[in-house]
């Protein structure tokens, strides 16, 4: 194996560690070596701590190695700018390492290039593009979250082999093996928010949290309920995480704006009595909210995929029937021409306890 892809794939697996969990920062791993060894590893934990970069320098010195000389495998360009933390391209001048490999070069317009270019500027070897699309896969939501100035949109369908998500009497549970439910848990821990519209919240009274897996905090819970009818002892409202409600710009909040842990975010309705996918999506942009899981209902699926403001869909699919007579994931698209319908990507198939888990991207968001 080439020497720069087996050290960049070290870091690459320190980031994962993280995944979600640094919001709205991206996930950095790096990789210290010198003469063939490792001798510094490093991940950014949570956002205002010590990035990839510094935690790996720390780690090298801890141990009382001599920087002077090393190299550094890093999974994101290092950054050159003041913020919550110094910049990391001064620590990696100042200890001397002498090249730089970097997986690839961050979006945000503070740092693209400009941290490759003051590193050389200071006669450092720096390498960019080494496992590239791991690192780009890594910050997918991040990538879009600072180019696109919106969260990352993750839907999350469940369904049985003909499409259904629920018998004609609402019954659902459970559609899809516990491996797969389990599965979903480790999804949400890596969103920084949860999504769901008023009637799955009131159809299926979920806690939105993230169980079975283990935790530092819980991803916010972002309802949407433009006439504010889930009642405020449902699960979705319980206080074991921020929950923020899409609510119509007319709706009176004083139910909650007594509780701390509920923001009520107050939204125009278009002509048709609905709220714009995109000004849902800036509110929560304005919120620092880097990966979106939109977990349903139906109807909320039917408007992003309609829209076509999406990045990804993770389809799980269940050996079952249910019949004509069913609930259909999507609602009506309105297509009449097979050209009229949207083709997406596929990127992964894998089955899931006895189920089919789809990765789908969506690669035409011109809409969007």
């Amino acid at each position: 194996m080439n020497r720069d892809n087996y050290y960049m794939r070290i870091a690459l697996n320190l980031a994962k560690k993280r995944k979600g969990l640094t919001h709205p920062n991206p996930t950095v791993g790096a990789v210290i070596v010198k003469d063939g060894k490792i001798i510094g590893k490093g991940y950014h934990k949570k956002v205002g701590l010590p990035h990839g970069e510094r935690e790996a320098i720390a780690d090298a010195k801890s141990r009382g190695y001599d920087l002077r000389g090393s190299t550094m495998y890093v999974t994101l360009e290092p950054c050159c700018h003041y913020g919550r933390t110094p910049p990391c391209t001064l620590a990696i001048v100042e200890e001397g390492i002498s090249r730089v490999v970097v997986s690839i070069l961050d979006p945000n317009p503070m740092v693209t290039g400009k941290g490759v270019e003051f590193l050389r500027q200071r006669g450092i070897r720096v390498d960019v593009g080494v496992l590239q699309e791991e690192g780009r896969k890594l910050n997918e939501d991040f990538f879009t979250y600072i180019t696109e100035k919106r969260p990352f949109v993750h839907l999350k369908l469940a369904q049985t082999l003909d499409g259904k998500i629920a018998t004609k009497t609402g019954s659902s549970k459970w559609i899809t093996s516990e491996e797969s439910r389990k599965l979903v848990h480790k999804l949400r821990n890596e969103a920084t928010a949860v999504l769901v519209g008023k009637n799955t919240a009131l159809r299926d009274n979920p806690f939105l949290t993230v169980r079975g897996v283990k935790i530092e905090r819980q991803p916010i819970r972002v309802l949407i309920d433009k006439d504010l009818q889930v009642p405020l002892h449902y699960n979705v409202y319980n206080p074991d995480t921020k929950v923020i409600v899409i609510t119509s710009e007319y709706t009176k909040t004083d139910s909650l704006e007594k509780f701390k842990h509920l923001k009520p975010v107050k939204l125009p309705l278009n002509s048709e009595g609905r709220f714009d996918l995109k000004d849902i999506l800036q509110a929560l942009f304005r919120e620092e909210i880097v990966h979106l899981f939109v977990e349903g209902g139906k109807d909320v699926f039917t408007q992003f995929i309609l829209e076509g403001i999406f990045d990804k869909i993770s389809l799980f699919i269940a050996p079952k029937l249910i019949g004509e007579d069913g609930i259909d994931t999507v609602g009506l698209l309105g297509f009449e021409d097979i050209s009229e319908v949207r083709s997406f990507d596929v990127r992964k198939i894998r089955k899931v306890g006895r189920d089919l888990l789809l990765e789908i991207y969506n690669t035409d968001k011109s809409s969007s």
